[in-house]
């Protein structure tokens, strides 16, 4: 099993819902990468994986969580040498999915 050439910083998220933002904080220019629990170990296997993100010239950033799971982020500096100083905090999350109670009856039979 090869691991990636390069360093990178790990952020396990751990169980999120669909509709969670998170939002990252860089010192420098970075690749910034959102991957679920299976693209993740693509990603440290040196497979082809799939990601939300990409080069991020700005921060802070935030992306949002597309389905519910066991979520990572990965911040590299692909092709350069030091490696970009870096936070992920969580903004805004997703409520629990609520069960609409239905109209009631009137209680006296109206």
């Amino acid at each position: 099993m090869s691991k990636p050439a390069f360093r990178y910083s790990h952020y396990d998220l751990r169980e999120q819902r669909a509709g969670t933002v998170i939002e990252i904080t860089l010192s420098a220019i970075a690749n910034v990468r959102l991957m679920n629990d299976s693209n993740f170990e693509r990603f440290t296997e040196t497979l082809k994986h799939q990601f939300l993100g990409g080069v991020a010239k700005k921060s802070p950033i935030r992306l949002t969580i597309p389905e519910s799971g066991h979520w990572h982020v990965i911040i590299d500096m692909e092709g350069h040498k030091s490696l970009a100083e870096s936070s992920v905090k969580t903004v805004d999350k997703a409520p629990a999915p609520r069960m609409q109670k239905a109209p009631q009856e009137a209680a006296n039979g109206h």
